[in-house]
């Protein structure tokens, strides 16, 4: 086994620093030295699952090495691995196997796989049924079928939240057919939104945010949307009824679906990727204009590569505040309260066992 070290769950507001194993290389494996690894809602929620003592509930995995969109270098390849040399950059999201065989695998489309997809971590190893550790660590092992080469145009920190949030509002925005000449409006404006308003308009979409309040026009604009409306002003609200191919839903919150479906316009889509708890719809307001409503989550290997040179050829990447990874529980407490614009981004240097 190979040693490093990592930050595991302590409680649901607490990361300890400790030694962690990963396994030996297998034939088709890479070990990646985690340079950057971003701070994800999904972090906290796994979190959630332990109490005040670290003890983990029925449901959790233990331990807990929290962490699923990271960028660093490989430092060593397996027998068989030709696609990666020690020294290349590289970005892994938060799958890092599936099953290769189903109808969805083979479709290219391995977050959706039959036999679930093996998560970066809280999942279970298929070859010897280990639970997987994240990206809160200094390395990482992971099969080179799910590691991703970093574009040289990508800032490897601004680029690691890509790997989750990026990919998730991708594959909605590129299997809606968003391009030029669409209207598109995001819902919120957080880790997710400020990605799909950036992704939108390199598309060619004329891009609007809906918003609380009118608080982050100027955020609005910097990021490239072409207007925001508040979500509160009913008049606004009101005059763009149906004027929307797609909306992409990122509130985090439970809320009501209704004055987002009022927005869609006919035969458009109504996409969710924020809230993905139960919902309540009335049918008419699908009827009334044959609206859709649709989710999305994460994305198979052929898109993330897709969405990686997207965003190198068109300048996009995530807007960080990079933290070291010793401020880890500065920065869980800062996200349950919102406190960040628009991603919080773990410097892993700091873990210093690989240097």
């Amino acid at each position: 086994m190979r040693t490093t070290t990592g930050w595991q769950a302590a409680g649901p507001t607490a990361l300890r620093r400790v030694s962690i194993e990963r396994r030996d290389l297998r034939p088709d494996d890479i070990a990646v030295r985690v340079d950057y690894c971003g701070v994800c809602h999904t972090d906290l929620h796994a979190l959630n699952a332990y109490d005040q003592h670290g003890q983990r509930d029925q449901h959790a995995e233990a331990p807990l090495v929290p962490g699923h969109e990271f960028t660093g270098v490989v430092t060593g390849v397996g027998l068989e691995v030709t696609t990666f040399s020690a020294g290349d950059r590289v970005a892994v999201g938060n799958i890092v196997d599936s099953c290769g065989v189903c109808a969805m695998c083979e479709a290219g489309q391995e977050n959706f796989c039959h036999s679930f997809p093996t998560l970066t971590y809280g999942g279970t190893d298929r070859q010897d049924g280990s639970a997987t550790l994240g990206g809160y660590s200094r390395e990482y092992v992971v099969r080179d079928a799910f590691a991703y080469p970093l574009p040289s145009g990508l800032d490897p920190a601004a680029a690691a939240p890509l790997m989750c949030a990026g990919v998730t509002v991708w594959e909605p925005l590129r299997s809606l057919g968003v391009g030029p000449g669409s209207r598109v409006a995001v819902a919120g404006l957080g880790g997710l939104g400020h990605l799909a308003v950036k992704m939108a308009v390199a598309l060619g979409a004329t891009t609007t945010v809906i918003s609380r309040s009118q608080d982050k026009r100027d955020d609005a604009r910097e990021l490239g949307a072409h207007d925001l409306i508040a979500s509160t002003d009913t008049q606004r609200m009101a005059a763009a009824r149906d004027a929307f191919d797609v909306v992409i839903d990122t509130v985090s919150a439970p809320h009501d679906l209704a004055p987002y479906l009022k927005l869609v316009a006919m035969d458009g889509t109504l996409s969710l990727l924020g809230y993905l708890g139960p919902v309540t719809v009335e049918a008419m307001d699908l009827l009334i204009g044959r609206k859709k409503l649709s989710s999305a989550g994460s994305g198979g290997r052929r898109a993330t590569a897709e969405m990686l040179q997207f965003c190198a050829d068109n300048g996009i990447a995530a807007d960080v505040e990079v933290l070291p990874s010793s401020q880890v529980d500065t920065a869980l407490d800062r996200l349950r309260r919102n406190d960040v614009r628009y991603r919080f981004v773990l410097d892993l240097s700091d873990l210093s066992d690989l240097d």
